[in-house]
């Protein structure tokens, strides 16, 4: 069994939402499609995308936005793309450019509220296979606690998808994010954190963040912040049952852990009543990282039983391939970072998680 916990879901009922800040899929000149946040243009894409594209449109085949989009309304066509990459089931999220914690509240709530009814429609069409994290305003953190719950109890989200840091100026250790602690612990749900292109968050100079740099590095290093910020911040003695999930293995924290335990206790300022690491209990990490020594290497420093399956499905840089094929570890630790751990996080029966269909009949669609 394969049940990926890192997957993002465009979907045509969220977009369009805003005239300033969209979220927009726009049609190019030379025949691409991009999209506009606010002021931010993501430059990111398949090239092979891009390619067909702009062919398409020198042949006078120019693709319609509506086109283009129609596909990520139908879960079939997700579906296909499971079975052609072996899984059993997803967790899917809104890509991380649309949280929205840079806009207005008065957009911000109802845009979260319109995000997670339209995923809980989605998954609807395959509920033993799709499942989704619940998309909330956290620069309104009340708000924010509100949705999750509405989210979780009325339409079966399985915890929250969160950027790593600046929730409109709010970071994780803020005294104003406990009622979104609160809300989680309450649920028995976890937060999958994701990090986001700051660059959105800086108006007119939105597009000066050259060769996409908050994302490629700075998602990783926002990830890193949250984990560091929460155990600094004391977030966890209020709150010792919450259940954090960082992706992208972890950001930089496997990497860096024996520098940030060995510091924590020289700082002048820290909240955490007891050692660092004993806060490792707290969180989980994916295998989404693309060389196999680092795979291998991060499930040894974190142990399997905190490790998770996670490949970025439907993302720029998505691994197209088994993440735990070449790792070296025993059938029970395979099993556990492939289907067990997310079991137990998330609370599935394995018995009532859907099948893979025919691979063969889904071929071409791996990460569509």
């Amino acid at each position: 069994m394969l049940i990926d916990l890192h997957a993002h879901a465009p979907h045509p009922e969220y977009y369009d939402q805003h005239p300033h800040w969209g979220p927009a899929f726009e049609s190019q000149s030379d025949g691409d499609i991009k999209l506009r946040v606010g002021e931010w243009i993501l430059t990111l894409g398949a090239p092979e995308r891009k390619k067909a594209l702009r062919e398409a449109h020198a042949r006078g085949e120019t693709l319609q936005v509506a086109e283009y989009m129609a596909k990520w309304a139908d879960p079939q066509h997700r579906l296909a793309g499971m079975d052609a990459a072996g899984q059993n089931a997803q967790v899917i999220s809104v890509p991380s450019h649309c949280y929205m914690y840079w806009a207005e509240p008065e957009f911000g709530v109802p845009f979260a509220r319109t995000v997670n009814d339209s995923l809980a429609k989605y998954c609807s069409g395959a509920p033993d296979r799709l499942m989704f994290w619940a998309h909330a305003p956290l620069n309104v953190p009340v708000e924010a606690a509100k949705e999750i719950r509405r989210a979780v109890t009325e339409l079966g989200a399985k915890g929250l998808v969160a950027g790593g840091s600046n929730f409109g100026g709010l970071e994780f250790d803020s005294p104003e994010m406990d009622p979104v602690w609160e809300a989680l612990c309450n649920l028995d749900v976890p937060m999958f954190v994701h990090g986001y292109n700051q660059s959105v968050t800086w108006g007119k100079e939105a597009n000066t963040d050259r060769y996409e740099t908050t994302a490629i590095l700075g998602m990783n290093y926002d990830e890193t912040k949250c984990f560091w910020y929460m155990i600094n911040g004391g977030v966890f003695d209020r709150f010792p049952n919450l259940k954090v999930y960082i992706t992208h293995g972890g950001g930089y924290v496997p990497y860096q852990l024996g520098r940030m335990a060995q510091t924590n206790p020289n700082l002048d300022v820290s909240y955490n009543k007891k050692p660092f690491l004993e806060y490792l209990r707290n969180f989980y990490f994916d295998v989404e990282l693309h060389e196999v020594p680092m795979r291998q290497a991060m499930v040894e420093v974190i142990g399997a039983d905190r490790v998770l399956y996670g490949s970025n499905f439907g993302g720029s840089d998505a691994v197209r391939h088994d993440l735990t094929s070449d790792l070296k570890l025993s059938q029970e630790d395979m099993d556990r970072i492939r289907w067990k751990n997310a079991c137990e996080l998330l609370h599935l029966d394995p018995a009532k998680v859907g099948k893979v269909g025919d691979p063969a009949k889904s071929a071409g669609k791996v990460g569509a």
